[in-house]
């Protein structure tokens, strides 16, 4: 039995219009890990970046770091081995009944995710922990994380797992997703 930790991040939102600020895609990455050392190595980065003057937001988050700190975020990602998987949805080609309901929209978005992604980084005896990154409200945050918790229950019904949405900034691994899922919008 192998321990494996899942967290994902995303990029988009939910508004199906063409209009201004409406995102074209819905991305969702999900970085795999066999143990958390490249979070201990972004803590590390963030102590050194503190004691060379270089002012954070709090957490690594790739749209807001100056290239300096984003270059050597990548050079610690480049140095440790991961899985990356992304879903990327065409949000135009979405069937209207997903575009009406964010909620199923999400979960569903979850589930293609999942069911193509935990057949390859898990064996059936394998243990998982997926970690979300938490969006929007308290409340948003509720059910955006129950309709994950059901999408990953869904796609891995034979596998012993647990589930959670935290913030970003409580968990740094959930900043690797951040970073892999910022390169995959930006291509």
């Amino acid at each position: 039995m192998t321990r494996r930790y899942v967290f994902v991040d995303e990029a988009g939102n939910f508004d199906f219009s063409r209009s201004r600020g409406a995102s074209r895609y819905f991305i969702l990455v999900s970085i795999t890990l066999g143990d958390l050392a490249v979070g201990d190595d972004l803590l590390a980065l963030r102590r050194e970046l503190a004691w060379d003057d270089v002012v954070l937001t709090g957490q690594f988050r790739a749209t807001e770091e100056i290239q300096t700190v984003r270059n050597r975020v990548y050079g610690i990602l480049a140095q440790r081995d991961f899985r990356i998987d992304a879903t990327i949805i065409d949000k135009p080609k979405t069937p209207p009944e997903l575009r009406s309901d964010k909620t199923r929209f999400y979960k569903t978005a979850w589930y293609l995710h999942m069911q193509h992604v935990i057949p390859r980084i898990a064996e059936v005896t394998d243990e998982l922990l997926v970690v979300g990154a938490s969006v929007g409200t308290h409340r948003e945050q509720s059910i955006l994380g129950e309709a994950m918790a059901d999408a990953v229950r869904e796609a891995a019904p034979d596998r012993r797992y647990r589930s959670a949405f935290w913030s970003a900034s409580s968990e740094p691994c959930l900043q690797v997703a951040d970073y892999c899922c910022w390169a995959a919008q930006r291509k």
